[in-house]
């Protein structure tokens, strides 16, 4: 597998578009454009020479449950060790505690490039991030120093063990049992399915964040508890003592993502520490749920990235057909496939999602930051209700838009994307999964429109409507930039309207948040995209002479998404006002 690491992308989204350097700055935040740019070139050549070629050997070889030890892959190990030596893991983590202290936004970039190189190796390293974080929120300060420096070396990985066989995304089912034992610890005891890199042999231990209920919690979600649960016993010092009750029982064997170890988990009487206050275990792991989602977003930003890539490049090579005349090469029987329309419009496609996917969600890892780091309470509350509006955004458009580029990615390779030979296959194969895990899409959608937009009035939404037409405003007078301000100027008042009727409608008919929230979620992040390829757009324009091939190369997505793939608004806006009772007649499906 060869992976170009798209340094320029990302340095006009970084430093062109958004100004991260500057933003970071303005809160306190002490980073500047080269820092940024030394660490993002660092981490893309280890993902390029180090990662990528293993994403095929983890695909092949897969991973094998021995004993209590799953093996990785050949390589992994070797790969993981180097990832340490760099100081990688530690990049974003607090000085405090042995990290680099690097803001969310650089940590984001890196992330990509990951998900890119390898998806299945990665996932060891995602959750280890999460659980850092959970913890750092979270845990008491003597829990604190015993697991976040080891966490932030990588000298140990995290979990985050929810699912239950008899239980999915409905965590108030959850049966684990944490019993209190005398020295203040719990005893836990239970089954996690789906369990991400619950065992391996790439570091020394893994730290397990686990959902139980102790013996007497209420029923339901307001009954669970959070605890830290580590393969081997970590002593109150930090070092590592015997095996753990916790056991391997088998690894899933799944559709993609070989390389990645997914565990089905036996908690046998597992020594575990509570993690905040007993009861409050879903507010506690929210914190890593959360940045799980936003995680799963980078994640397929990341894939979208290498399947524009393999189509972009097969197209190029693939001399097949005569192009239309205007286009053919003299004197040659066939020419590049790239040279048909409906080539490119699927490859313009790819990077209309990529790049557009790429600046909404370093916005949104700006927003981590400046929620972090702002002196300023405004600031930090905005980035706050952006982050709680658009999380469920950034998970399931970006993903379900990942999964049609590596489809299109299929398509554009032919025959040839139907076999192993090329790794088109294997993009879709792991690709698929991202809508499902961390909440499924349809779940996130729920949460968007019920709980993100009708619950607070759409207080935050507004926010958000104000924030594009405040743009789309300024762009007035500017006859280069028509096309997108009254694109951005009529989506918002079509969708200010929609969340008016359908707020009404929900207060007499019970089915109406479900049969309109993946299509309302999806009008969303298509008009987020467009917000941030108009100002993609508009910072082209705006260096007029002194624009080059790469900064017209962006213009021309954003005229294509804008004239291609926006128009499906349209249809989303009618799907979104059907009646419910069409949906759940009970006769269509009793058959």
């Amino acid at each position: 597998m060869n992976y170009t690491p798209p340094i320029r992308e990302m340095q006009f989204v970084l430093h062109e578009v958004l100004d991260a350097a500057a933003t970071l700055q303005g809160a306190g935040v002490d980073v500047d454009r080269d820092t940024i740019d030394g660490v993002i070139e660092g981490a893309g050549d280890f993902c390029a020479r180090i990662l990528a070629p293993l994403n095929t050997v983890g695909d092949r070889d897969g991973c094998r449950l021995v004993g209590d030890t799953v093996v990785t892959p050949p390589g992994f190990k070797k790969a993981y060790d180097q990832y340490v030596a760099g100081g990688w893991p530690a990049v974003d983590c607090d000085v405090e505690h042995g990290g680099g202290g690097m803001p969310s936004t650089v940590g984001s970039a890196i992330k990509e490039m990951l998900a890119s190189a390898n998806p299945s190796w990665t996932l060891y390293t995602s959750l280890s991030a999460g659980a850092y974080r959970c913890l750092n929120a979270n845990a008491s300060e003597e829990l604190k120093r015993r697991y976040l420096p080891q966490l932030a070396s990588g000298q140990w990985t995290g979990t985050m063990c929810l699912t239950e066989p008899h239980c999915g995304t409905d965590l108030g089912l959850l049966t684990t049992r944490a019993v209190p034992a005398d020295d203040g610890s719990y005893r836990i005891k239970g089954a996690k399915m789906f369990i991400t890199s619950g065992e391996h042999d790439l570091a020394e231990n893994i730290v397990h964040l686990v959902l139980a209920r102790t013996p007497d919690a209420p029923k339901g979600t307001r009954g669970i508890s959070l605890f830290v649960v580590p393969k081997r016993t970590v002593d109150p010092d930090g070092a590592v003592g015997n095996r753990n009750g916790v056991f391997c029982d088998s690894i899933e064997n799944k559709m993609g993502l070989h390389g990645s170890a997914t565990c089905v988990l036996r908690f046998d009487n597992a020594v575990g520490h509570l993690v905040g206050e007993v009861n409050k275990g879903l507010a506690a792991m929210f914190v890593m749920m959360n940045g799980a989602r936003l995680g799963t977003g980078v994640q397929a930003l990341g894939m979208n990235e290498v399947a524009n890539q393999k189509a972009l490049t097969y197209a190029r090579e693939r001399i097949q057909s005569r192009a239309p005349e205007s286009m053919r090469t003299p004197n040659q029987a066939a020419d590049p496939i790239i040279d048909q329309p409906d080539v490119r419009r699927m490859l313009l496609t790819q990077k209309s999602w990529s790049g557009g996917s790429r600046l909404f969600l370093y916005w949104l890892a700006l927003q981590v930051d400046l929620r972090k780091s702002s002196p300023d309470p405004s600031v930090r509350e905005y980035a706050e209700d952006m982050l709680s509006l658009l999380t469920p955004v950034a998970k399931a458009f970006v993903s379900d838009r990942a999964v049609d580029s590596a489809s299109l990615g299929m398509q554009v390779h032919g025959g040839a994307g139907y076999i192993a030979d090329y790794g088109a296959e294997q993009t879709f194969r792991d690709t698929r999964i991202l809508p499902i895990y961390e909440g499924t899409n349809g779940v996130q959608s729920h949460d968007l429109l019920q709980r993100k937009v009708l619950s607070d009035g759409g207080r935050r939404f507004k926010q958000l409507v104000e924030m594009v037409s405040g743009y789309a405003q300024t762009l007035d007078g500017r006859q280069e930039m028509d096309l997108f301000r009254v694109a951005l100027i009529t989506l918002a008042g079509e969708i200010d309207t929609l969340v008016t009727d359908l707020a009404r409608w929900a207060q007499d008919d019970d089915c109406r948040v479900g049969t309109s929230a993946v299509d309302f979620l999806n009008l969303v992040g298509y008009y987020v995209l467009a917000y941030f390829w108009a100002r993609a757009a508009d910072t082209v324009l705006q260096l007029g002479d002194q624009a080059t091939d790469f900064h017209r190369q962006q213009l021309a997505i954003a005229r294509f998404y804008f004239d291609k793939l926006l128009p499906d608004t349209f249809s989303l806006l009618v799907r979104a006002r059907s009646d419910t009772r069409i949906l759940m007649d009970d006769a269509a499906i009793a058959f």
